[in-house]
């Protein structure tokens, strides 16, 4: 029987559970504090959120790393990026040469900027590192736990590992596709995060299906550019962990990051937002790394430019809705070292313009 640690009791955390319990697996909740696994242990699952659900006999909840990481074949780290380094240096002991390591976290490290999949590098031995895969897509936890159709995409720098992750994840409700390109499905599924903030803005002042169509779209051109900035194939951000997830987050009210938008269009002070949350919206928190990451690639990032203003500037959200869009009309393709026009022969490279 497959061993499996879930690192993490976020909603997504315990989806992941959920998804590879369905397959047999001995899988292990780990919870950062004894209170939190007992209380899970007693009372069940947070009902608020998994509403008629009870965690399948094979899903046992521990506080003890050395436990949920005993002789494990799987370790998925689902917890915030803000806690990537913490909990994969606890976990980082316990590794084995062939623990495939499964990063479901859609962040990025305030102060260094990096990736997951480079914070776990940086926390275990270097002979564990070519199995460190990152896990992307539309993946709106609740519908996933209701066994609705979805799809996902698993990256990693090797062929075997991804190939070995998507055995593990694949369901016949649950379609995991892989990728080489770590860098863009990372970026990709980072980055979204911005655009579902600025889409719940425009949502919560009924700017209408056209504006958010806008939107989205020219988010994805701006976030596509820094991609290609830092090393990503543009490509990578067409697909599932591109626009795939832009579509999911920036539409639906089950993204936090979403609700973040449409609670700032109210007029709430953000802090007071995030407190009432029970869970983490990364994407104010990748706005900021975004922001600096393209001011030291000397890259034009309008729509983010905004967003961090309404997030860190105390700039007034229906004031800068209309930014968002773009003020600044020219050939779509075109901003500030974006590099996008030469993915296309025979036109001319105006992107420094």
């Amino acid at each position: 029987m497959q061993k499996s640690a879930i690192i993490g009791t976020t909603s997504w955390g315990i989806t992941l559970g959920f998804l590879l319990a369905s397959k047999g697996s001995d899988v292990r909740l780990w919870a950062r504090t004894e209170r939190e696994a007992n209380k899970i242990r007693k009372k069940g699952l947070d009902q608020e959120r998994f509403e008629g659900l009870r965690l399948p006999e094979n899903v046992t909840t521990t506080s003890n790393m050395a436990e949920a990481m005993d002789d494990v074949d799987v370790v998925i780290l689902a917890v915030p990026s803000a806690t990537m380094r913490q909990n994969i240096s606890q976990a980082a002991h316990y590794l084995k040469k062939s623990t495939l390591i499964i990063s479901a976290s859609k962040g990025l490290e305030i102060g260094s900027n990096k990736r997951m999949s480079e914070v776990i590098s940086e926390e275990i031995e270097e002979r564990f590192r070519a199995n460190i895969c990152a896990l992307s897509g539309p993946q709106l936890a609740r519908e996933i736990m209701r066994d609705l159709p979805a799809a996902s995409v698993i990256a990693a720098k090797e062929t075997s590992p991804a190939r070995q992750a998507q055995r593990v994840l694949t369901t016949p409700n649950f379609c995991v596709f892989t990728n080489s390109d770590i860098i863009g499905v990372e970026l990709a599924g980072a980055l979204k995060n911005i655009l579902a903030i600025g889409a719940g803005i425009a949502d919560g002042l009924e700017y209408g299906d056209n504006a958010r169509a806008a939107f989205m779209t020219r988010g994805l051109t701006e976030i596509t550019a820094l991609g290609m900035s830092l090393g990503a194939n543009p490509l990578t951000f067409s697909g599932l962990a591109g626009l795939g997830d832009v579509i999911a987050t920036c539409t639906s009210p089950l993204s936090r990051n979403h609700h973040v938008g449409v609670e700032l269009a109210k007029g709430l002070p953000l802090a007071d937002i995030l407190d009432a949350m029970s869970e983490v919206a990364e994407g104010v928190n990748t706005t900021l790394v975004a922001k600096n990451m393209a001011e030291k690639q000397g890259l034009e990032m309008p729509i983010t430019e905004r967003l961090h203003q309404v997030l860190y500037e105390n700039a007034d959200p229906l004031k800068t809705a209309a930014e968002l869009m773009g003020g600044n009309t020219r050939h779509e393709l075109s901003g500030r070292r974006w590099r996008l026009f030469s993915l296309f022969r025979g036109e001319r490279d105006t992107s420094k313009t």
